[in-house]
């Protein structure tokens, strides 16, 4: 078999937008399927009876509306209840003459124009009691509509603190507060090249269990326009994670893995995005959470490792997150995990095993160097028996 020649790159990730320069312009200007604050980049249109399903199901309709619409639509339903019952009891009011004979008992007390019908209707609902204004025992239509818009107002009240709840536990706003990294990343791990990523929680209180997940989105658009779009799910091996402090997600690319056989250069070609999600359970409210972002191929860095971010003292474990998105370079052939394999096994049989976690042992493999190969294999072996 040829040998290859290894050639070595990489990126700086940092807080920034990290970014690659390819040959392939459509990777940087091709739109994505999931942001990287992970909500979708898509339009919905021609919803059948659209208006009929959101009026249905108003209760999430509210929920997901903006802060201002909502404040809008609640003081919007205060004054057209109060408008509509001082209507009624300026009516009740005009029916019963109270307006034209001052000294008749009045059905409301106090209330002998139609200003002072909407105070009255905002006193009874609100609960204020001036005491000015009041109900009289001379007409029984009045004493049943205070009635009615006491009952109203009680579900009035309950609708707009249920729907102000709801919207101040989303779990929108908590998945604001775990976050990924922003770039991934491809090294060696144990001898096998892997995609990894990070995750972290930024607040003290963390979440009981969570799962991650990862996809692999390709589209491919025809020139008659149509669009299809397959998902390939990636094998996370230890998915299920307490994030008590930011870990590091590997996908090993593996014989099944649809990155197999992707080396470097075909990577910067690829058209395809990284749909990564992280799936949580809240100690605090017990609400179900996930976390979403997405990595196109021009923000999976080859050759790159993050960086340790966790120290260890006598009492505690320390997290510098200003470091939660730096990566260091490290060796790594710019073949395809299938090729890296292939060499492996024409060399390891006419040689002595190489140490798992050397990267320099195995940039030699890559090379043919088999000799150089040994001797840095045998040097990291040393080296981690004296650590």
């Amino acid at each position: 078999m040829n040998s290859y020649t290894v050639q070595y790159s990489g990126v700086k990730c940092s807080d920034e937008n990290p970014s690659v320069l390819t040959d392939d312009d459509y990777n940087s200007k091709k739109k994505r399927y999931v942001k990287k604050d992970g909500s979708c980049n898509m339009v919905v249109q021609n919803i059948p009876k659209d208006w009929f399903l959101w009026i249905t199901d108003i209760f999430t309709t509210l929920v997901e509306i903006r802060w201002r619409v909502m404040f809008l639509t609640f003081a919007l339903s205060y004054i057209l209840s109060w408008l509509f019952f001082g209507i009624l009891f300026w009516i009740i009011a005009l029916t019963h003459g109270d307006m034209k004979d001052p000294n008749k008992e009045p059905c409301v007390y106090e209330v002998r124009s139609f200003t002072a019908a909407f105070l009255f209707s905002l006193e009874t609902q609100t609960t204020i009691g001036y005491g000015f204004r009041g109900m009289s025992e001379n007409c029984m239509i009045a004493i049943i509509v205070v009635t009615i818009q006491d009952v109203i107002s009680v579900f009035i009240d309950t609708f707009v603190i249920g729907i102000a709840v709801a919207k101040m536990a989303s779990a929108r706003k908590r998945a604001q507060t775990v976050g990924f990294s922003n770039c991934a990343v491809i090294s060696l791990r144990d001898g096998h090249l892997c995609l990894s990523w990070r995750v972290g929680d930024f607040r003290r209180n963390h979440m009981v269990e969570g799962t991650a997940h990862a996809q692999l989105v390709r589209h491919l658009a025809h020139s008659t326009g149509k669009v299809n779009i397959t998902y390939k799910d990636l094998n996370i091996e230890e998915n299920n994670i307490i994030l008590a402090i930011p870990t590091t997600i590997v996908h090993k690319i593996s014989p099944g893995s649809p990155l197999y056989k992707v080396s470097l250069k075909d990577l910067r070609k690829e058209n395809f995005e990284l749909v990564v999600s992280f799936t949580y359970t809240d100690d605090c409210t017990g609400i179900l959470h996930q976390t979403r972002t997405s990595y196109t191929s021009s923000e999976i860095m080859w050759g790159q490792h993050f960086q340790e971010m966790i120290k260890v003292t006598r009492r505690n474990y320390r997290v510098d997150y200003a470091l939660f998105n730096h990566t260091v370079k490290v060796l790594v052939p710019e073949l395809s995990a299938e090729e890296y394999d292939l060499k492996k096994c024409s060399q390891q049989p006419k040689h002595k095993p190489l140490h798992k976690s050397s990267p320099a042992a195995a940039v030699e493999l890559v090379n043919g160097n088999s000799l150089e190969a040994e001797k840095a294999s045998t040097s990291s072996a040393v080296q981690e028996h004296k650590l």
